[in-house]
């Protein structure tokens, strides 16, 4: 009894529909009219005028459809979006998917025009005897609905969404004069068309397309007769009749619709017989919905790109605007990423650094193309989580960026902050082949500057003990030295010299920054020797200014993005400004490339000679690696250090290699040699030398150094710093002249302006000469004059040992 009340429930509903189809159609007039419904012609009457005063016009809204995002050759690395659908024209769909919607949906659709009383008719029968529940809208009406649900839906509007969807009369006039009017407007191949992309087929996924790709991994024009049975279906109960999750009901319904097809005259006994024998099970062959970066094939490079273009102005004014973009434009999204140097890049990382070491080390690397910023690979020691996996090696975490692209605030980045400092000394007249002062310094016996010493906004409140990688300094260095050593005292000293706000005022001006988005803090400590945090991304790009002769470019990892009627959309072409001089830069270079030929860079001399730039980095205490160079065409930043702790990297194994300690040489410059190399090679860049910097910069302004032999050390500085130069005292020497007084200096004659001048004073008294040994046939001696007196150099006071912020190197 249950069933049959049910079952007259329906018969009422059915009842109401029809009567208010047949006033819409004008029935009742001709008398078809059915006289439980007590319908009478002044009702039909009044039905008629209320269904004339209702909306005609039908509007629909460009549908949400996935976007697709891709490598630089094309490949798919995501496909973001709300809804999993991909919009596909009538003749990218098969005849048999076209026919087995038609077949169970509505197989007079040809024929009516919006409304079919027939179809109306043969529902109210059938489920008045009990049979299967038969719905009475036509294809037209189902399509006119679910637009209007969708419509809804993309304007956030729940209200008009459960308005389209209601169970009353009005709803269904409204519904019907909709189709009416929507089959006026298009061809029935039109209106199919749009309801086979807008209809959904179970298991997030949205038009036919989208569900032929997932359910089978293939396209809907590919479509057999058994698969576009089963998907066709799916549409009445999509939930309840899921392939993946309930094949056995799949399989029923999908039979179902073969048989209508079948009586239809669709296809023939022997067609129909074939496709009910193929097992739905055997059927499936599912491809996971790529809308998730856990499932990327770069998963890493997915977050950041999405990332990216949530704050990228040209798709919107506001996140939200930009995400709906996103997610259901359509966009076709290609960026600058490169497979092929992607997948090297992380081979080499990880045969260095591999994936969950028991040491707990970590690496990144980004590698960035000079003069546009375009993001060539980014690649990281770990694996992405899919399935919730934890364990050390897998994080969502990436280390590359800065943490409003998903990354972190960085990692301290040593020596290689030493590039500014050059920079900004090559700006302020000091040369390539220039000198610059330094305080004596030992791994364990450090320099102290005070104060007093670190003047300006940048200065520091308290003493700044600063060692060196191995006993150097106390006097003036030659610049390419000092570079090549990483001699920190040399650098502690330059910028002070500079002035600690000007270094930091290059680093900005050259796009260094925090993993926060904070500029590098400014005191002396984070400005010469890297005590700060930063990402290896701004720092590749930071670097790469040099490659680009003094052009600074923000990453950009976009290549093109056009609309889903296939117009590109204007993207930002301001990334890029000359931030220093060429020659400046050329300069810089010219120091740099020294690192790697003879300092503490030696690990990363490229293939063949390529020319190639770049600085090594390590942190105090060694937790921190780094190294950062570049060509005239590529530029790359490895890190390897410990994200998880503090931990000195020290007597550590990783892989097959043993490392008694780790400097920004050991591990990160062989890493960045392969990247370099293997980059070069993928992209076909030949080999190519720097340009030179002009001989301002490379010798200076060069003046008459004056003559200050006999001077006190205080007159001697004055006249030196009255001329142009810098004093600093490098030593005594014997000489008869009074004790204190200057006898020589180094250098002397000309040098360059700003240059600091070693000044030799004198000890007061010259020792006597060692007695000759006796001999038994004595020869004449010669008596010969020396212009310059022997010198002794005396040695620094010991101070008392301290820890700097960073070691060189």
């Amino acid at each position: 009894m249950q069933g049959r009340a049910s079952n007259f429930a329906n018969v009422l509903s059915l009842l109401g529909a029809f009567v208010a189809t047949a006033m819409v159609m004008g029935l009742l007039a001709a008398g078809l009219v059915i006289p439980a419904v007590g319908a009478t012609g002044s009702a039909a009457k009044s039905g008629v005028q209320a269904f004339d005063s209702l909306p005609g016009e039908f509007t629909t809204s460009p549908l949400a459809q996935q976007s697709k995002i891709y490598d630089a050759r094309g490949g798919l690395i995501t496909t973001p979006y709300d809804e999993n659908r991909i919009i596909v024209p009538l003749k990218a769909i098969s005849k048999t998917m076209q026919n087995a919607q038609i077949a169970i949906e509505d197989s007079r659709f040809r024929e009516h025009g919006g409304v079919d009383p027939r179809g109306i008719t043969r529902a109210l029968v059938s489920n008045f005897k009990g049979g299967d529940t038969q719905g009475a809208s036509t294809l037209t009406q189902q399509y006119v609905k679910i637009t209007l649900q969708e419509n809804a839906l993309r304007n956030n509007d729940k209200a008009a969404a459960q308005a389209a969807t209601a169970k009353t009369y009005t709803r269904k006039l409204q519904e019907l004069k909709y189709a009416i009017t929507l089959e006026k407007q298009l061809t029935k191949d039109q209106i199919l068309e749009g309801y086979l992309n807008l209809v959904y087929y179970g298991d997030q996924a949205y038009g036919v397309e989208a569900a032929a790709q997932h359910y089978f991994s293939t396209s809907a024009a590919k479509l057999s007769l058994s698969q576009s049975a089963l998907l066709a279906g799916l549409v009445q109960q999509p939930s309840r009749t899921d392939p993946i999750h309930n094949p056995e009901r799949a399989q029923v319904r999908r039979n179902v619709v073969l048989d209508r097809m079948h009586e239809l005259g669709m296809v023939t006994d022997k067609e129909w017989k074939a496709a009910k024998a193929v097992p739905v099970k055997k059927m499936l062959k599912v491809k996971p919905a790529q809308n998730t970066c856990g499932r990327s094939t770069q998963p890493y490079f997915c977050e950041y790109i999405l990332a990216y273009l949530k704050q990228l102005p040209a798709l919107g004014k506001s996140v939200p605007e930009r995400i709906k973009k996103i997610n259901q434009g359509g966009l076709t999204i290609q960026t600058t990423l490169d497979p092929k140097v992607q997948a090297m890049a992380q081979e080499q990382v990880e045969k260095k650094v591999p994936v969950g070491n028991s040491e707990r080390i970590g690496a990144a690397a980004s590698i960035i193309e000079p003069g546009t910023g375009k993001v060539l690979a980014m690649v990281q020691a770990s694996r992405f989580p899919t399935t919730g996996q934890k364990g050390k090696k897998y994080t969502q975490v990436n280390w590359n960026v800065d943490q409003k692209y998903g990354g972190t605030s960085g990692a301290q980045f040593g020596s290689t902050a030493k590039m500014y400092a050059i920079v900004t000394a090559l700006e302020n007249g000091i040369p390539v082949n220039g000198t610059i002062p330094s305080k004596f310094a030992t791994p364990k016996q450090a320099a102290i500057y005070t104060p007093s010493e670190m003047r300006g906004k940048c200065g520091a409140g308290s003493a700044w003990p600063v060692r060196n990688d191995e006993a150097i300094g106390g006097k003036p260095l030659p610049f390419s030295l000092a570079t090549q050593k990483s001699v920190n005292t040399a650098f502690a000293s330059l910028v002070l010299k500079l002035g600690t706000n000007k270094v930091h005022d290059t680093m900005n001006k050259m796009g260094l920054h925090q993993g926060t988005g904070k500029e590098i803090e400014c005191f002396p400590a984070a400005v010469t020797l890297g005590a700060n945090d930063t990402t290896p991304l701004t720092l590749a790009s930071s670097y790469a200014t040099l490659a680009a002769e003094g052009k600074y470019c923000t990453p950009n990892p976009i290549l093109s993005i056009t609309t889903n009627d296939k117009k590109p959309i204007k993207l930002p072409t301001d990334n890029c400004k000359q931030v220093i001089s060429k020659d400046v830069a050329n300069g810089a270079t010219k120091l740099l490339e020294g690192v790697i030929q003879k300092g503490t860079g030696v690990q990363a001399k490229l293939a063949g000679g390529r020319p190639a730039a770049g600085k090594t980095g390590t942190t105090d205490n060694h937790v921190e690696s780094w190294f950062v160079g570049y060509t005239p065409q590529l530029a790359s930043a490895v890190w390897v250090g410990t994200p998880y702790s503090q931990k000195r990297m020290k007597n550590i194994r990783l892989g097959n290699d043993f490392y008694p300690e780790v400097f920004g040489g050991t591990i990160s410059a062989p890493i960045w040699k392969q990247l370099m190399d293997g980059a070069s090679q993928i992209l076909d860049k030949p080999k190519r030398d720097f340009d030179e910097a002009s001989g301002k910069v490379l010798e200076g302004d060069v003046i008459s150094i004056p003559s200050v032999s006999g001077m006190s050390v205080q007159d001697a500085t004055k006249a030196l710093e009255d001329a142009g130069f810098k004093a600093q005292v490098a030593g005594n020497t014997y000489s008869n002249m009074s004790s204190g007084t200057v006898v020589y200096t180094n250098p002397s004659g000309r040098a360059v302006r700003g240059t600091t001048v070693g000044l030799y004073v004198s000890t007061g008294y010259v020792p006597a000469p060692p007695k000759p040994k006796a001999t038994s046939t004595p020869k004449p001696s010669k008596t010969t004059t020396t212009t310059k007196p022997k010198t002794t150099k005396t040695p620094p006071p010991k101070k008392k040992s301290a820890t700097s912020t960073a070691p060189s190197g």
